[in-house]
């Protein structure tokens, strides 16, 4: 994407900036991008109603719109229980296999923060990424514009991180500025392209003992936005090893959040689980583009 050499104000150059960031940030980038971390493709993230089909649990609160038609969707069957939750259990799970190379990435700093980032900008966004209004690009710059900027629901701190240096400065306000924190993702072991199948847990999950964490979701935009986000109510962390009905192998993380009470009854996990707010645990898988942050000395 050439346009991103240049500030959003013409006429000047933007630096680079990547021979001043930390070698911290230069090994976090490497990891991140050995695990396929990175913004998700924008022409992959819409069904065909131009709805957001792969988000999780970041839309819980706020747009019942946001899972119209997902009984259709095999990409919200990332869902389960608890319960659900051992050696030798068989769940249909969506796993979605993007492609770093294809994906958005991370932006310096000093280069993210010359770019506006509010939906109020939305129109000179468009054309500086020379994006049609009527385009599903721009319905889908709108509709992360939208989600970053509406307010957290009861018990959590939200905030859309549009570097790398954001994302550990939120994670740092969240655990403490003198606590370290590591981060876990899931990884493919193999290389299936299979999006959706059956996978068994393979053995016992290991619960990571994390009092805080912070997740990091991957959204669709020109370049790598993470909404991140923290919820005072308790979630347990998981890694989790899984065989395929073709033969994949993936070492997942997984969340449950075992309070629900404050989340949106439209939340797709609610008709997945035939549940309700408040009545039980709601566990997910995360994709291998995003990113749990977890207090350092209980990472395994």
């Amino acid at each position: 994407m050439n346009k991103m050499a240049r500030t959003f104000n013409k006429g000047r150059n933007m630096p680079s900036g990547l021979a001043l960031w930390s070698p911290l940030l230069h090994l976090l980038v490497l990891v991140m991008c050995v695990q396929g971390t990175g913004g998700r493709k924008m022409s992959e993230t819409q069904d065909g109603d131009g709805h957001e089909t792969t988000h999780t649990e970041h839309a819980h609160a706020h747009h019942p719109s946001s899972h119209m038609h997902h009984h259709m969707d095999p990409s919200v069957m990332i869902f389960f229980t608890l319960e659900d939750l051992k050696e030798g259990k068989t769940m249909a799970i969506y796993f979605p296999k993007r492609k770093p190379s294809k994906s958005p990435h991370l932006l310096p700093r000093e280069e993210a923060d010359q770019i506006p980032f509010s939906s109020k900008e939305l129109l000179h966004l468009l054309h500086f990424f020379s994006f049609s209004q009527d385009s599903p690009q721009a319905k889908a710059m709108e509709d992360t514009l939208r989600e970053c900027e509406i307010e957290p629901i009861k018990g959590e701190i939200k905030s859309c991180a549009t570097s790398l240096e954001s994302m550990l400065d939120f994670t740092r306000g969240v655990f403490g500025l003198e606590s370290p924190f590591s981060v876990v993702a899931t990884t493919h072991l193999t290389n299936s392209t299979t999006n959706f199948q059956n996978y068994t847990i393979l053995e016992e999950p290991k619960e990571i003992l994390a009092p805080k964490m912070v997740a990091c979701h991957t959204m669709p935009y020109p370049y790598a936005i993470f909404y991140c986000h923290s919820q005072q109510s308790a979630n347990k962390v998981f890694k989790v090893l899984l065989g395929g009905g073709d033969g994949d192998r993936v070492e997942a993380v997984a969340v449950c959040h075992l309070d629900t009470s404050q989340w949106s009854p439209n939340h797709a996990s609610f008709s997945v689980l035939r549940t309700k707010p408040g009545a039980s645990a709601v566990c997910h898988f995360f994709p291998a583009d995003n990113l749990v942050w977890v207090p350092a000395s209980t990472s395994v």
